[in-house]
């Protein structure tokens, strides 16, 4: 584990390589699972409002759930995650040419008809984020569906770490993922 700042980070955050590929998982992590995707109470009043943007998007079936129990639920384990169709879809999946599932907020966003943006549980995947009383720790969440992201990350020499920049400042800041690769070059230095 490496310490930055109140974080543990996960050697693997370092050492894996990692470039989402979607023509090969055809964006399976938004349809498989037990649960919706981790949210926080800020961002279930943001994606409350950012339903009239997305819906025309959206399934049926999601509006349907939407309509009748809203953008979350909270899960077994006792998280707020959002909601989803016949155990599998987050009720944000669309599907686009080839049966590519995609995130209808996300869609929306690169469009500029919201400045709403995904959930950070989302942007970060394969990370996971747990919150303990006195640290946050990051662990890479290996899964069989994300091996054309390995093998992808590896053919062009991208760290998961790297990979993930943008939505890890979106989520600890611009010093914090600064002080990350600086440790983590030195790091990937100290094993070679």
């Amino acid at each position: 584990m490496l310490e930055i700042q109140n974080t543990l980070v996960s050697l693997d955050i370092v050492e894996q390589y990692f470039c989402c590929n979607l023509e090969s998982c055809l964006g399976e992590c938004c349809i498989e699972g037990d649960a919706g995707a981790p949210i926080t109470e800020r961002e279930k009043e943001e994606l409350e409002k950012v339903v009239p943007v997305v819906e025309p998007y959206l399934l049926p079936a999601a509006v349907d759930v939407i309509r009748q129990q809203g953008v979350s639920y909270v899960d077994e384990e006792g998280d707020l995650v959002t909601s989803i169709v016949d155990g599998r879809n987050c009720v944000f999946t669309f599907y686009g040419p080839g049966g590519m599932c995609l995130c209808a907020i996300e869609h929306a966003n690169r469009l500029g008809l919201t400045d709403i943006q995904k959930p950070i549980s989302c942007a970060l995947y394969p990370v996971r984020v747990t919150e303990y009383p006195s640290f946050t720790a990051l662990n890479y969440h290996k899964w069989k569906i994300c091996k054309g992201a390995c093998i992808k990350g590896r053919k062009e020499g991208i760290r998961l770490y790297e990979f993930l920049r943008a939505p890890l400042i979106r989520r600890f800041g611009e010093d914090w993922y600064e002080e990350l690769a600086l440790t983590a070059r030195e790091y990937l230095k100290s094993i070679q």
